[in-house]
């Protein structure tokens, strides 16, 4: 017998094959779909995470129950506060230092514009020189923040921010596909996101120069300079000169500077003032990452008429961030006497700044800041 030979034959294939490609073509829809509705049950809001993170389903059933108004441990939204450290809690510290660090070594050892006196110049190479191996003195804290403030003085606030953003356009060192300014923790930015969705009011108090916080949130968290707590110098008016500040008429031709001036160093407990002080509500969770965030989420969680928690990050993923599994580990634990919920990088996030992203394992740190300088005579 010849195959389709007579017309009949041929309408019938004709018939069959439409029916065929009409049920594949479903198939593909349904699949398609289904497939779709996978993603959206995943991708949303916590695509960034492993979805089995034990702290992520705390924080999720926190929410659930506090924004629920037939709770007993609903909260309303004028108190729904939640604070969050910046530098490895929101954000890298560890390429291989805070960005913040990064910006200021440059500013001293690379800045054309910008003599170092002596001292500057030697605080600026030990900041260089000491920042991979984690070898800073134990008053680095407010030698970083003094050097800072003197460092930037006489900057008007855009030209700071200019500067700021300038270097935050370079590759973030460690790493390949990732520029300094985008290197944000994407499992973090899903958690700023899913509270502010939430009616929570979302503050950052970091330890970090508060104009700095400000310049590196802004295009990666929809955060109001309002609500963001840091470092903070004097400032005052261009043309002020000596002149007191109560004696001092602004005009129009002044701008806004930087001095020399430090006023608060935001750790530990100065985090604490600042909350009471800019605040002026008791938050009821709290985001940190290491010692200088255990008064701030003591203050969160202690005394609180409202169901509270606080969290902390731990770094120890070694194989996509610079890591340290043991000293994390022992940090891990030390968090969880303190009743702290504890965030693990390696077991909790899926990505941590991006599918794209690399560790490179290797960095050029020391070539990108060397210099030869003579300091300011």
């Amino acid at each position: 017998m010849k195959p389709f030979s007579s017309g009949k034959a041929k309408g019938l294939w004709v018939f069959l094959l439409a029916a065929m490609l009409m049920l594949t073509s479903m198939t593909t829809i349904v699949s398609a779909q289904e497939t779709e509705a996978d993603q959206i049950e995943y991708e949303e809001p916590f695509s960034e995470w492993n979805q089995d993170a034990p702290a992520l389903k705390t924080l999720i059933e926190y929410v659930e129950n506090v924004t629920d108004e037939s709770s007993p441990d609903f909260i309303p939204p004028m108190d729904r506060i939640a604070t969050f450290d910046m530098d490895g809690t929101l954000c890298a510290e560890l390429c291989p230092t805070y960005v913040e660090n990064f910006v200021l070594a440059w500013r001293i050892l690379k800045d054309e514009n910008y003599q170092p006196d002596e001292d500057m110049l030697e605080f600026g190479r030990m900041l260089r020189d000491h920042a991979v191996d984690k070898s800073y003195p134990d008053d680095m804290d407010m030698l970083q923040a003094t050097h800072a403030a003197k460092a930037y003085s006489g900057m008007s606030l855009n030209e700071f921010a200019d500067y700021v953003t300038s270097l935050l356009l370079k590759d973030a060192d460690g790493f390949e596909g990732m520029i300094y300014g985008e290197a944000f923790f994407a499992p973090m930015i899903q958690v700023v996101e899913y509270l502010q969705e939430n009616d929570f009011k979302v503050y950052i108090c970091s330890g970090t120069d508060r104009s700095f916080c400000r310049t590196f949130v802004e295009g990666m968290l929809d955060i109001p300079y309002e609500q963001i707590i840091g470092m903070d110098v004097m400032m005052e008016a261009s043309n002020q000169g000596d002149t007191d500040g109560l004696e001092y008429l602004y005009t129009k031709e002044d701008q806004i500077i930087r001095t020399d001036q430090l006023i608060l160093k935001t750790l530990k407990m100065n985090k604490v003032r600042a909350i009471v002080q800019e605040i002026g509500r008791q938050p009821v969770l709290s985001f940190g990452n290491s010692s200088g965030d255990c008064s701030m989420h003591n203050y969160t969680i202690f005394n609180n008429r409202y169901k509270s928690a606080a969290f902390m990050l731990i770094a120890d993923d070694e194989e996509r961030d610079y890591g340290n599994t043991e000293k994390a580990r022992e940090l891990g634990e030390k968090w969880e006497e303190a009743g702290y919920h504890v965030i693990s990088m390696k077991d909790d996030f899926r990505n941590i700044y991006g599918e794209n992203v690399k560790k490179t394992g290797t960095f050029h740190w020391f070539e990108n800041l060397a210099e030869n300088r003579e300091p300011a005579v």
